[in-house]
């Protein structure tokens, strides 16, 4: 996956933008009329999260805490994804297309792909 260094730079500029956009919105008591930093900031997201969306991946973590991406992929014949956390210099786990965060489950070692 010639991908994964991008994906880990659009994943961290997601987190960037995420959190000033909640410093401001908790510093202005979430007031966003007309603010035009959080315009700026907003239309710079969704275009990282387009980017993300083109390479065949979805961000799954809207506190923007631990950037949290999922991968299709197949794994003994079955659909899943690959669940990776901004904080893991490998993709570790998998889940199950319905199951989610909570359903991860270890990849075998061989398997893994470093970030």
């Amino acid at each position: 996956m010639k991908t994964l260094p991008l994906v880990k730079k659009i994943v961290r500029d997601i987190l960037s933008n995420g959190v000033r956009i909640r410093e401001i919105l908790e510093s202005t008591e979430g007031e966003i009329e007309g603010n035009i930093e959080i315009e700026r900031l907003s239309s710079e997201l969704n275009r990282y999260l387009h980017e993300l969306e083109e390479l065949g991946c979805y961000y799954k973590d809207w506190n923007f805490q631990i950037g949290l991406v999922d991968f299709p992929a197949i794994i003994d014949g079955k659909e899943v994804f690959l669940c990776w956390r901004s904080d893991e210099a490998e993709i570790l786990f998998y889940h199950g297309v319905d199951e989610g965060y909570a359903g991860r489950k270890e990849i075998s070692p061989h398997f893994r792909i470093k970030i």
